[in-house]
């Protein structure tokens, strides 16, 4: 066959099956992630409302349009940032919870399991990367009904882990009142630490946890 029959055919064959990716294309997943880690640290400094999409699209280099190709707006950004912050603190909780009954003896107390509870979640609220959780808690107002059932579902899934423990509590006599009240109550007291609390401060996530368990459950030894 002629050599430039061959260079006319070259061209068809690797035409064929899937068209490879580009640069862009290949690295989607990490620029997703880029945008929701610069939109959490920015909708949590300066709120969701005085955010813009050029805001967050310049802290992580991109053109002011680009993030309108993985999200369709603004909203949706702030959805998804809530959504993944839920996301890795159920997971966190459960690779804290598996590790800390893998490393026990004996079974794990009530007590014990509500301090694994509760210093996992001073992490995924105070911990590195922690923007996430607070975005949560302070702009809850600007989803959409859909998009709030969807946070809403994760966040039952999140604190069901707590309603057996604190069960157990009250059938010990080191917790009183109404289980029920109760969890309200302490998530709303442990999740008011990030308006206050310095991480460059004395106390530690390991104090704050002490600190907690003295307040809300009662020392039966």
């Amino acid at each position: 066959m002629p050599t430039d029959t061959l260079a006319e055919e070259a061209p068809q064959r690797r035409s064929r099956g899937r068209p490879r990716k580009t640069a862009d294309e290949r690295d989607d997943g990490n620029r997703r992630q880029a945008l929701l880690r610069a939109a959490a640290h920015l909708f949590r400094r300066k709120g969701f409302a005085a955010t813009s999409t050029r805001d967050i699209a310049a802290a992580v280099g991109m053109r002011s349009g680009s993030p309108f190709y993985h999200f369709e707006n603004k909203e949706a950004l702030l959805a998804a940032v809530m959504e993944e912050g839920m996301q890795r603190a159920l997971q966190h909780q459960r690779e804290r919870m598996d590790a800390a009954v893998a490393a026990a003896p004996d079974a794990l107390s009530a007590r014990e399991c509500l301090r694994v509870l509760v210093r996992g979640h001073f992490h995924n609220l105070l911990g590195p990367e922690s923007d996430h959780i607070p975005v949560m808690l302070y702009e809850w107002r600007w989803l959409a009904p859909q998009q709030k059932q969807v946070v809403s579902e994760l966040m039952a899934e999140y604190e069901a882990v707590w309603v057996p423990v604190l069960q157990a509590l009250r059938r010990e006599g080191a917790l009183k009142g109404d289980t029920a009240l109760a969890r309200l109550l302490i998530f709303g007291a442990l999740n008011w630490t990030a308006q206050w609390y310095d991480a460059e401060g004395s106390a530690s996530l390991d104090d704050l946890t002490e600190a907690a368990l003295q307040l809300f459950v009662k020392d039966l030894e």
